[in-house]
């Protein structure tokens, strides 16, 4: 390390120096991840629920009854009670009683309320003794073949549940490949080089390739559900290219300023490295906000992103100089698309005149006030839907059509009505045994509740010491009446019709625990939010010395956040333009889905903010004009950050192919978010801000000032050579 290097320089002139030592370093670290991401990796958890006193008593009670289960839908063009199709239900169903796992079928003739009024419908419910994890995706493939050929003459069998739903859709896919692909189209058209395009990408799969494996492994600790790794790859996708394209943007400008490679490598990790572990930690600590619910699913999907963007975030600042340093002054050449502009500048007789980016920061500059009242205005429109959002998990509705879990809901939905559906279990811990005759009344209370259609008859335990039975509502899975229904029930009915009984009975399942997450999210939330909106701003406060700066960046990444969650209301919810984004019909917003998107958002508009500050703030230490340095940090991020936030949208858009729609929302509001973010909020509404508030910009209080400890010296000594070049992205 040499004088002025600083840390991240000298980290970067230690990697360029010792390129092959850092490429072989890397070449075996992730290989060996991967290797014990293979062998130890740990398998993956839906669970939703943390301690569940209901279900730990089905555990203990109903052992036959405590795994998941599925429902086989029995649909007939002639009455299911008619002779022949009551032979083939039965020759149907002895597929299933020997199937793996299963420990029970009812008959569908001999079990009330398992036909329908019409008679046309019927159904099976297939018990199994394990949870869904438990079950291979082959076993349920099995399963469904066994349904279809079942099928005929009239009669149609399909299978329906959650085991059902993953093994027709499951998490991952083409995703990741059409994302990389999209990726390298977006920078081989933004720098017209096969190897300014090659550096960002590899870098990013070498981190993404860590950062999996490191999600298989850790998930002993922080259990991670089954999308984890597809979301995690993608925004560590997204950021990756990002953070690499931003480092190697600077150094080219360097190359261009006449610097030798290394000491441009060192420029480009002292400057803009500043600004990639800025973002990185920033897009870090909004994950990990994510720990603050408590929740087990969550957390798990936290640590996952959180490790993911991490090891990217280290790939740009250790292996990407390194493999800089075997580049030369390649990457210092005219590119065929900067030869062909220099070609068209010099017809015109414009070369030397300002460019595309620097007219439009000084179109911003002279309409400020303007252009600050119309993005705002805009990006209160699109944030407008949002006052209707409703959340709920999804059912078998938002399954794609076609589908026999989507057929299977269809047929029961028909014949039994949408509740069927979301089944509401209650199970009892009995004090003796006489006191199942108690559970008479909580029945009659549970069936008398508004809004429940049916209830199934209490079943005791064969020891006698718990008791359970099935409310079904009247509405779905996805209708707020239900989850209201629940709520209702756990709340008031329950602890009325047991008080004095001894009896203690509680509200379980996969809806109930669906409505408890729901809760959860309510009463936590503002946690979250404060957490993750306080330390992103204490870090902005720390490298940008502003007090005023960094408040600013936290309600514009809550403009473009806000401005998501509209779009996302009205493409999902509304139905405009959801079947172009694979959304077979309108539906709620998935519960976790907002929660998710704000602390990916919080952090990934950072991104933008940091690095356009960030040149900001050089050519204001060198100039001491605000106006100037606004004009000169917008016109020399323009491009690039026009570049990086393409990368993010294809990426991000490409989870749209996947079945899940709860992973499809979360693609959509980031690409949304962040296309808001980096051409209305960062081109628009963050400059004309600057400008209308002058020096005010870099204000800090004298008392913060002495008691905030300085970060590094600046890296703007090296921003004279850029402001010499001009404005090269």
């Amino acid at each position: 390390m040499q004088t002025g290097d600083g840390l991240l320089g000298g980290l970067g002139r230690a990697c360029y120096r010792h390129r092959k030592a850092t490429l072989l370093a890397w070449l075996a670290g992730v290989a060996v991840l991967i290797t014990l991401w293979m062998r130890f990796g740990a398998a993956a958890d839906n669970s939703f629920t943390g301690a569940d006193p209901g279900q730990t008593l089905l555990n203990q009670h109903f052992a036959r009854q405590s795994g998941d289960s599925l429902t086989l839908a029995i649909s007939s063009a002639q009455p299911v009670t008619a002779p022949a199709v009551r032979a083939q239900v039965a020759s149907a169903l002895v597929p299933f009683e020997h199937a793996p796992h299963v420990t029970a079928v009812t008959d569908p003739y001999t079990t009330p309320g398992h036909v329908s009024r019409d008679g046309h419908i019927a159904y099976a419910t297939v018990q199994f003794s394990v949870s869904g994890n438990s079950i291979s995706s082959s076993e349920t493939s099995m399963l469904m073949n066994d349904a279809t050929r079942a099928s005929g003459h009239g009669v149609t069998f399909s299978l329906g549940g959650d085991v059902v739903d993953l093994a027709e859709t499951p998490y991952g896919g083409p995703d990741n490949g059409i994302g990389v692909g999209a990726a390298m189209l977006v920078l081989l058209i933004a720098f017209g080089s096969l190897l300014a395009m090659g550096l960002p990408v590899a870098t990013a799969l070498f981190g993404i390739g860590g950062g999996l494996s490191l999600i298989a492994l850790l998930g002993h600790i922080f259990p991670a559900p089954s999308f984890s790794p597809i979301v995690a790859a993608l925004i560590g996708l997204g950021v990756g290219v990002d953070y690499a394209l931003f480092i190697l943007t600077r150094f080219r400008t360097e190359l261009h300023g006449g610097r030798e490679p290394q000491e441009a490598a060192v420029t480009a990790m002292r400057t803009a490295g500043v600004s990639v572990l800025t973002a990185g930690t920033t897009v870090v600590i909004g994950m990990l906000g994510l720990l603050v619910l408590r929740q087990s699913l969550l957390n798990g999907v936290a640590v996952a992103a959180a490790a993911t963007v991490a090891m990217t975030v280290l790939g740009a600042l250790t292996l990407l100089p390194a493999l800089l340093g075997f580049t030369g002054t390649r990457l210092g050449k005219a590119t065929i698309l900067e030869r062909r502009r220099n070609r068209r500048e010099a017809r015109k007789g414009t070369r030397g005149g300002r460019s595309r980016s620097e007219r439009w920061a000084l179109f911003i500059q002279k309409h400020k006030v303007m252009a600050a009242l119309s993005a705002t205005a805009f990006i209160l429109l699109l944030a407008a839907p949002v006052l209707t959002m409703k959340l709920s998990f999804p059912d078998e509705s938002a399954q794609a059509r076609g589908t026999m879990g989507y057929a299977s809901y269809a047929a029961m939905a028909r014949g039994f009505g949408p509740g069927f559906d979301a089944p509401l279990i209650v199970a009892a811990a009995l004090p003796s045994a006489g006191a199942a005759a108690d559970m008479t009344r909580v029945e009659t209370a549970v069936a008398r509740t508004p809004g429940v259609a049916a209830v199934t008859p209490p079943v005791v335990s064969r020891d006698g010491q718990a008791a359970l039975l099935i409310a079904y509502p009247a509405t779905g899975a996805q209708d707020a009446a239900t989850n209201a229904l629940a709520n209702t029930i756990s709340g008031q009915v329950l602890p009325e019709a047991t008080a004095g009984t001894g009896i203690h009975a509680y509200l379980t399942g996969p809806n109930a625990a669906n409505v408890t997450f729901s809760n959860l999210i309510g009463q936590r939330l503002p946690w979250l939010i404060a957490s993750v909106v306080g330390l992103s701003m204490l870090l902005l406060l720390y490298v940008f010395r502003s007090v005023v700066i960094a408040v600013k960046a936290a309600v514009m990444n809550l403009l473009s956040i806000t401005a998501a969650y509209g779009v996302l209301t009205a493409v999902t919810q509304w139905g405009w333009g959801g079947r172009l984004f694979g959304f077979p019909e309108p539906m709620p917003v998935t519960t976790w889905v907002p929660v998710f998107l704000f602390v990916i958002l919080f952090g990934l508009s950072m991104d933008y903010e940091v690095f356009l500050l960030s040149r900001i703030r050089e050519s204001y230490l060198v100039s001491g004009d605000n106006a100037a340095a606004v004009v000169s940090g917008l016109a020399s991020t323009a491009r690039v950050i026009t570049a990086a936030a393409a990368i993010m949208v294809v990426v991000f858009l490409s989870f749209d192919l996947t079945p899940d729609p709860g992973v499809k929302q979360v693609g959509l509001g980031l690409a949304v978010a962040v296309l808001i973010d980096a051409t209305v909020v960062r081109l628009v509404l963050v400059p004309a801000v600057m400008e209308m508030l002058g020096k005010a910009n870099w204000w800090m209080p004298r008392w913060l000032a002495r008691v905030m400890p300085a970060p590094q010296p600046s890296s703007h000594q090296a921003t004279e050579p850029l402001l010499k070049t001009g404005n090269h992205a």
